[in-house]
């Protein structure tokens, strides 16, 4: 199933703060995002309509077994492309601002090789 990458941002939003809190909601969704109600209600919505997240009566949010999977693999593209650009010499705030960008285009293929390079040659 293809997400666009609006939606592999929201996704990786709602992982990050469901590691701080139990409960996620769509305010804290927006806050974290600088999203206004109606954007977040829409992207809900159509993430819902794909099964990557499911949201309780009360309104929480809680990301599916494949909308988890989806999360941590834009994620981990993200972490790794930011310390692959830290070790190039790139400050981490456009490290960061970088591999947001690249994290939702990038191949299989050489995120792969980035990422056994990392493996290899980063002693930190």
């Amino acid at each position: 199933m293809a997400v666009q990458e609006s939606g592999e941002m929201y996704l990786e939003t709602i992982l990050l703060l469901s590691k701080k809190s139990d409960r996620v909601r769509a305010i804290d969704v927006g806050e974290a995002m600088g999203y206004s109600k109606p954007s977040v209600s829409r992207a809900l919505g159509l993430l819902k309509a794909q099964g990557l997240i499911e949201v309780d009566p009360a309104g929480y949010i809680t990301l599916t077994k494949p909308g988890r999977k989806h999360a941590e693999t834009i994620y981990e593209r993200h972490t790794v492309l930011t310390r692959i650009f830290q070790l190039l010499g790139v400050s981490e705030k456009t490290a960061s601002e970088d591999a947001c960008r690249i994290e939702h285009y990038i191949s299989d293929e050489t995120f792969l090789a980035i990422k056994e390079h990392l493996r290899k040659y980063d002693k930190q």
